[in-house]
């Protein structure tokens, strides 16, 4: 499984992202074990588009990313994601992580 955190350069949320994955591939030991991390910061809207970065932090799960509305074009800007009490948070919680490298690796193996 191939994880890419795409960034803004300085993103204020970039590191919260990364600690709720970690926690998160924590949790999932066999999603764990299969993934590898990749790290990419984007400066313009031509590679915000090209990473299809909808906003920063994104994380793609093998080029994919769990959490965008379709309708939403890619963007180079910050960005928010609703937590399971609707309160809006700089990145996906643990638990929405969790269960977007679950389903990940069950569209792998399934």
């Amino acid at each position: 499984m191939e994880l890419t955190v795409v960034t803004v350069p300085d993103c204020p949320n970039a590191l919260m992202l990364e600690r709720r994955l970690a926690l998160a591939l924590a949790e999932t030991g066999a999603v764990a074990a299969a993934a590898t991390i990749t790290r990419r910061t984007v400066t313009d809207a031509e590679q915000a588009a090209q990473w299809r970065m909808h906003g920063s932090p994104t994380l793609l799960i093998d080029g994919r990313d769990p959490f965008a509305d379709p309708a939403t074009a890619t963007a180079l800007a910050c960005r928010v994601y609703r937590n399971e009490d609707g309160r809006m948070e700089g990145a996906p919680s643990v638990a929405a992580l969790r269960g977007a490298l679950e389903q990940a690796l069950q569209g792998a193996t399934g």
